[in-house]
């Protein structure tokens, strides 16, 4: 299977929040923020993988700054590795006034996709990412380790099985 650039995938969203979108306070309600982040993401893991995908998990998603009604929400989603039959994405959001003025980001968090075959439903291979610069190279890099602890707080992994993890403590004596 042939490897992938990130930039095949990049997925670049945009939403105006709207008065339904929002909470009593005036600012966008986090699940309406969730829903738009797995938006994007299903689209760029979609795009990659050439297959359809479901969402396998999402990590810890902190919301750092409010998103007030009649702001624009800009969502960037690229993939920052492929492991057998799943991909990880990482989704940036920002937000700005609708002149485009006072623009931050308000969160970040990596998604994880698995390809499924049309057919029958069964996970299927992903192609794997190539890296081009030093952002994705780091994304890369550490995406093992997020790997790792997603199975092992879902269960799926043992703590003593976690290489990537032990790695960052090895030579520290507690």
């Amino acid at each position: 299977m042939k490897a992938k650039k990130v930039s095949e995938s990049n997925t670049v969203m945009t939403e105006m929040v709207m008065p339904n979108d929002t909470n009593p306070m005036g600012n966008l309600m986090g699940g309406n923020l969730l829903r738009w982040m797995d938006i994007a993401c299903g689209i760029c893991a979609g795009k990659h993988c050439e297959a359809h995908v479901v969402t396998a998990s999402v990590d810890q998603v902190s919301f750092q700054r409010p998103i007030r009604v009649g702001e624009v929400v800009t969502l960037e989603a690229s993939v920052t590795r492929a492991f057998n039959t799943s991909v990880e994405i990482i989704v940036e959001v920002f937000a700005c006034d609708i002149k485009g003025h006072n623009a931050r980001r308000c969160n970040t968090a990596y998604y994880t996709f698995v390809a499924l075959d049309g057919e029958n439903g069964s996970p299927v291979p992903v192609p794997p990412v190539t890296p081009l610069n030093e952002i994705e190279q780091q994304r890369y890099d550490t995406a093992p380790r997020r790997r790792e602890l997603r199975l092992m707080l879902s269960g799926r992994m043992k703590p003593e099985d976690a290489h990537e993890i032990k790695s960052l403590f090895a030579g520290v004596s507690v």
